[in-house]
């Protein structure tokens, strides 16, 4: 196990000065070191990977400096266009460092979503021809593999990869903590909401924190989980999953329990949703500023306008919210307009230090919200 600040110094002492990326637990050490060292000129918290894979590629263009990429391996999927079709040595040749945490690395125990994305990390770069380097924490040189990496880059001019394990990082308490005006927890403004709604209401909701909260919610009211979609993976898209389902059953109402950092991460999915007409579908963006689940690192969620966005989309009716009273207003009246409607309901960062994960595999949590819809199963389903 190695400091933060002892990576983050290698990485510097090889002219790489602009960091930018999508927080991922694995490396929250090092993503708040970060976010504490170097100014906001020269550190972005993009939306997506494969918006930092393009900051990355403009940073190098307009310096000749190669720049350093974050991400989990989740995110290689949204990083995949731009690293073959601009930064790939047959294109424009644009050399960056791309550091990515290996969740569900085979043999060690993690969420059933890293499962195969770990099984499969070091194959998926290998058919991307990209060159990679293992960072482990019990490697006695790891300022070696770094600079053989930052070699290859530039005689290669190309993005190369450092997969980093698990526990490879000491601990580092983030510093810069954002705030907001409102004092409510996340986990108690979602109570609220779900005591408002009517039995035959569906929830989508998104990868995280928040979809925890709602499944052990659900068991403390003695509730099956058949009305919820519980997203354990794929952020940002739990959004179009909801309009999804909202598009096929008009007769149900559709709520999507969002956070600020997937709306953005995918938030041409408002555009989508605003123009589809739908009266049964509620998006509600939980905002506290932070990427919440992986460290607390800042998103721009409270420097924008998400409701005014929502509006200019389409949505017939968006509205932001902080105060419990408001809440359960903003939900009264919401049940009796036409969708699609946004609720933004602005909280404060954190959650409990005992907050549990769903004892349901994701299989079967799709299977019981299907049978809730009355929708019969294929050939397999059970498998």
């Amino acid at each position: 196990m190695f400091s933060p600040e002892r990576i983050f110094d290698t990485i510097k002492g090889q002219g790489i000065s602009f960091f930018t990326g999508v927080p991922d637990s694995l490396l929250k050490d090092f993503c708040a070191y970060v976010t504490d060292h170097v100014d906001e000129q020269a550190h972005v918290i993009a939306a997506n990977e494969g918006n930092a894979i393009a900051l990355a590629a403009g940073w190098f263009m307009a310096s000749g400096e190669p720049a350093l990429v974050y991400m989990q391996n989740s995110g290689l999927g949204n990083a995949i266009n731009p690293l073959v079709s601009l930064a790939d040595p047959e294109v424009y040749s644009i050399p960056m460092l791309i550091m990515i945490g290996w969740r569900g690395e085979p043999e060690k125990p993690d969420e059933p979503q890293h499962s195969k994305q770990g099984r499969i990390l070091t194959e998926l770069l290998d058919v991307l021809e990209l060159p990679w380097f293992v960072l482990d924490g019990d490697s006695e040189e790891p300022e070696l593999v770094i600079v053989q990496a930052c070699q290859v880059l530039r005689e290669r001019m190309m993005p190369v990869v450092l997969v980093v394990r698990t526990g490879s990082f000491s601990h580092y308490s983030l510093q810069k903590e954002s705030t907001t005006q409102c004092c409510i927890p996340r986990e108690e403004a979602m109570k609220i909401i779900v005591d408002l709604l009517e039995p035959g209401d569906l929830v989508v909701s998104t990868t995280g924190k928040l979809s925890r909260e709602l499944y052990e919610y659900r068991e403390a009211r003695g509730e099956g989980h058949g009305n919820d979609f519980l997203t354990v993976g794929s952020m940002g898209h739990a959004s179009s999953i909801a309009m999804g389902i909202a598009a096929r059953r008009p007769d149900r109402r559709v709520i999507c329990f969002d956070g600020d950092g997937a709306t953005i991460m995918h938030m041409g999915a408002l555009a989508v949703i605003g123009q589809s007409g739908l009266d049964n579908l509620i998006h509600i963006v939980f905002n506290n500023g932070a990427h919440d689940s992986v460290g607390g690192q800042p998103t721009v969620g409270l420097d924008i306008d998400i409701p005014q966005i929502a509006k200019a989309c389409g949505y017939r009716e968006a509205r932001s919210v902080t105060e419990p009273d408001d809440i359960k207003e903003s939900m009264n009246q919401l049940r009796f307009t036409n969708g699609p409607a946004l609720l933004e309901v602005r909280i404060k960062k954190g959650s409990r230090k005992d907050l549990g994960r769903p004892r349901r595999s994701p299989l079967e949590n799709r299977n019981a919200f299907m049978a809730n819809l009355g929708v019969t199963q294929t050939e397999g389903s059970d498998a």
